[in-house]
């Protein structure tokens, strides 16, 4: 039986991006000092952590998807607070936020933590974003029930986690385009039929450019 777990521990090279939502800044500013405060105590450095402010939470899927696409990039850590108001508004945004961040992490394979606070009240959602005192040493006393601590400390799990797995054949594993397979299993020569069916996708939204051949000018007699 094998077991694979990960483990609080420096992160090997890289950089971890935070993006927080500035809408109930008051909230989550105190959920990104929990996650300073988290990646600090296990060892990573301050060059090595990027923070993105967004306008609210319903941002914070774009730019996770930017940064988890660069293979630089070892997790991306979204922080926020979504209180339910007077309306069914903070029900599709948790919904979008909650989609879209999981669809990150599954197009890219990067570590994509959902550190969103999903709150009916504010008391709530300062119960879940407890104070980091700043007359202690933050990276030893991160506060208990602070949602960006927990968020920091899942990042940096999953980030061992996948240094200790086993590698996968991807490529054994995936249907071959059928205009690759005539391609291998054909002795005849490429044609452009075929090249036209392997490369269709990847050329879908580009604009195809017609060059004229300039006409060759007959000699004057």
């Amino acid at each position: 039986m094998q077991v694979f777990e990960g483990r609080l521990c420096p992160p090997p090279e890289g950089y971890i991006v935070i993006v927080v939502a500035k809408f109930n800044k008051t909230i989550t500013q105190r959920l990104l000092d929990g996650a300073l405060a988290k990646l600090r105590q296990h060892g990573v450095r301050e060059s090595d952590i990027r923070i993105v402010w967004v306008p609210g939470a319903y941002e914070i899927p774009y730019i996770a998807n930017y940064f988890a696409r660069d293979n630089d990039c070892l997790a991306v850590i979204c922080l926020g607070a979504v209180i339910k108001g007077d309306t069914s508004h903070d029900q599709h945004i948790n919904r979008y936020v909650g989609m879209a961040i999981g669809e990150a992490a599954a197009r890219f394979g990067t570590p994509v933590i959902f550190g969103v606070l999903t709150c009916d009240t504010v008391e709530q959602a300062n119960a879940r974003s407890g104070v980091i005192d700043s007359a202690k040493d933050k990276a030893s006393n991160p506060a208990p029930g602070n949602k960006g601590a927990e968020a920091a400390e899942a990042a940096l799990e999953l980030i061992d986690l996948m240094t200790e797995l086993p590698e996968i054949d991807v490529l054994s594993n995936m249907p071959m385009p059928p205009g690759l397979a005539r391609l291998l299993n054909s002795d005849e020569e490429d044609n452009d039929e075929d090249d036209e069916d392997f490369f269709m996708p990847r050329r879908r939204n580009v604009k195809k450019v017609v060059r004229k051949k300039a006409a060759k000018k007959r000699p004057k007699k």
